[in-house]
């Protein structure tokens, strides 16, 4: 059950992403002026590219700053879950 959520977690937004890109380019367009930022954000905060890809076209407000923090606090679990819940297979690790 572990390896399903981890699985959806680190695919889900990605293919969400992937599908806003194919299938509403105009939303895309509008989002972004270049290719660099939603390739970074593709790599390394995907919950927070997508969420900014919901929120932007209509103007951010304070609700939506609420919905970007949570999304960066779901990227910011990811990448320090995985290191923190392996710490103990690290021989070098001091408890």
């Amino acid at each position: 059950m572990c390896c399903l959520f981890t699985i959806l977690a680190l695919i889900g937004p990605r293919a969400a992403l992937v599908y806003y890109w194919l299938f509403q380019p105009a939303r895309w367009a509008a989002t972004f002026d270049t290719f660099i930022w939603p390739v970074i954000g593709f790599i390394f905060a995907p919950w927070t590219t997508l969420v900014y890809i919901l929120v932007f076209p209509n103007g951010i407000s304070t609700g939506d700053f609420v919905l970007l923090g949570l999304a960066l606090a779901f990227d910011v679990f990811n990448w320090v879950g995985g290191a923190y819940g392996n710490r103990r297979q690290i021989r070098t690790y001091t408890y």
